[in-house]
């Protein structure tokens, strides 16, 4: 009885994971679509929604909290359990590279300045095709997807030195310019940092299916203390 209470547990709570994913991925999808039209109204929306997603990830933190509690997990699902929390932790901070943008948007709405939307919308498209893959990796414990999905961090990467070569040169030709290309930088950082955070999850499946803790990638890793910011960049 209790290993057919856990399984369902378990399910459920990767349910709620899948959603929670879901309110992200959209969440960032919202937020450049509202930079692209310059949409104060939705953007702000994409921010008053964050609490949306805090709140979710905070109810499956303890959802999972009471199951390492109650039904003392061994082996493969004390890790899932594990690798949960630290899924649902880089889902949130998705979230927050959602709201940060919309916040760009917001201060940006009345600039009569060019945006490199196509470059940005390309770099989300991506970014959030690597997540809703990875999420699905996850629920299948997929880890052939989980090591490939990853190497696709690159095109990520090329498009973020495109439009960030772009910007420093607008600075550099026009220094009026400077605040503006400061704000479409904090964009561009943000998708790039989202599809880092897709290979963190990638690292989780594997570790769940495999037991090895591993990192996928180190060439383009960035510090906490600077995620920290964003929110109000």
């Amino acid at each position: 009885m209790a290993r057919l209470t856990l399984d369902r547990e378990l399910r459920l709570v990767q349910d709620e994971i899948l959603i929670l994913g879901s309110l992200v991925e959209q969440a960032i999808l919202n937020a450049v679509d509202a930079l692209r039209r310059r949409d104060i109204a939705a953007a702000m929306e994409v921010q008053h929604n964050d609490r949306r997603i805090n709140n979710k990830r905070f109810a499956i933190e303890n959802r999972i909290l009471i199951l390492l509690a109650t039904q003392s997990p061994m082996a493969h699902d004390l890790r899932l359990l594990a690798g949960m929390l630290e899924v649902i932790t880089e889902l949130e901070r998705i979230g927050d590279y959602a709201k940060g943008i919309a916040k760009v948007c917001v201060r940006l709405a009345e600039e009569d300045t060019l945006i490199p939307i196509r470059e940005i919308t390309t770099m989300a498209d991506k970014a959030i095709s690597m997540l809703h893959r990875a999420l699905d990796a996850f629920i299948a414990e997929d880890e052939a997807a989980a090591r490939q999905i990853p190497l696709e961090d690159d095109e990520v990467d090329e498009l973020y030195n495109l439009v960030y070569h772009k910007l420093i040169q607008t600075m550099i030709n026009d220094p009026q310019a400077i605040d503006h290309a400061n704000q479409i930088l904090w964009v561009i950082h943000n998708l790039e940092r989202t599809a880092d955070r897709v290979t963190n999850i990638c690292e989780r499946i594997v570790f769940i299916h495999t037991g090895e803790l591993m990192e996928m990638d180190s060439e383009d890793d960035e510090s906490e203390d600077e995620d920290e910011n964003l929110d109000t960049a």
